[in-house]
């Protein structure tokens, strides 16, 4: 009975050391990401959390195999890209846009594998978690919440006769829904009269600009829309010799030609989003319990080239925008961030 016992005994102590030899050996870690589109901002996110990453491994020693993947905005292909993740038992997924986290959570509600989104603006909204501060499932991550007051006020503090107001975006995208709204009800408020333009692509958003230059608008306000975002090379010169100003959500939108871009910064964003990935993969934090990060909308990007198109002087605008950002910078038109 003794060595019987004494085996027993002897087996629970193999099990445990080796159980934690394993863990303690877990220095390689299988991470899957899947953007929405192909996009200045969410390009900007995937190459500063890969950096980022890169730079925890070293300080850590530890390893993240990245694995990126594009779905080009069809679901579909959004559907098969996370079925690849889980069936190469990916350690943690990465959900970049709105869409692809809430594909990700909804995929995952079985295997519980740990998803981490980025740029999602209104997680509660779109239905991704229950609170900012408790998210409530296996699911967390960064937002970048449009602070569309303030954008707005650019557009007067620019031209305070402005009168005809623009919104151009693409009713399908979650991100865009709740500016608009706000938008729609604080020119209305305003007195300013207010007019919706749509497009599901480039070619419809094209036709959409078209209409805009026709109508002879003031200004033009579209949010973190990627549908907006992914045509804005096919429609900032239409827009700029009609002299017609493109306010926007994110920066990228000014570095592909618009004259504004107003939000966060997303090259920050990205580190941040790899921070909520390492703190889960190496600290064993809980995404269900992990408050979504928010960032300060406080930076304006203003085109210069599109801004001297348009007929204004930039130091002028520069001081102009100043009480409303924390700061203005300075960009010209390009497909990509350097």
């Amino acid at each position: 009975m003794k060595k019987a016992l004494a085996l027993v005994l002897s087996l629970i102590m193999v099990f445990s050391m080796v159980s934690l030899v394993s863990a303690e050996e877990k220095t390689s870690f299988k991470v899957g990401i899947c953007n929405l589109v192909d996009d200045a901002s969410l390009n900007q996110i995937i190459a500063n959390i890969r950096e980022r990453l890169e730079e925890i491994g070293q300080e850590k020693g530890v390893t993240f195999e990245v694995n990126e993947k594009n779905s080009e905005m069809d679901v579909t292909v959004r559907q098969q890209i996370i079925s690849d993740f889980i069936m190469d038992e990916v350690d943690l997924m990465v959900g970049i846009a709105t869409p692809v986290a809430q594909t990700m959570l909804s995929m995952t509600e079985e295997n519980q594998i740990p998803v981490v989104f980025a740029a999602v603006s209104d997680p509660v909204g779109a239905q991704v978690v229950d609170s900012m501060e408790v998210p409530g499932a296996n699911i967390t991550g960064t937002s970048d919440y449009l602070d569309t007051a303030a954008v707005l006020n650019l557009i007067f503090a620019a031209n305070p006769e402005a009168k005809k107001i623009a919104l151009l975006y693409n009713p399908s995208e979650d991100a865009s829904a709740a500016p608009v709204e706000e938008a729609k009800k604080i020119l209305t408020e305003k007195g300013v009269e207010v007019k919706e333009y749509t497009g599901a692509n480039t070619s419809e958003v094209m036709l959409a600009v078209d209409a805009i230059v026709a109508d002879e608008m003031d200004a033009v306000f579209t949010p973190t829309d990627n549908t907006i975002m992914k045509a804005e090379l096919s429609i900032y010169e239409t827009l700029a010799e009609a002299k017609i100003p493109h306010y926007t959500g994110a920066d990228s939108f000014a570095l592909n030609g618009a004259f504004v871009g107003y939000g966060v910064d997303y090259a920050n964003l990205g580190r941040e989003t790899a921070d909520m990935i390492a703190e889960i993969l190496l600290d064993g934090a809980d995404p269900a319990t992990l408050p979504v990060k928010t960032f300060d909308n406080g930076t304006a990007t203003v085109n210069t080239e599109t801004c001297a198109a348009i007929g204004f002087d930039f130091e002028a605008i520069r001081e102009a925008f100043a009480p409303f950002c924390t700061q203005v910078n300075e960009i010209t038109t390009a497909e990509a961030f350097n």
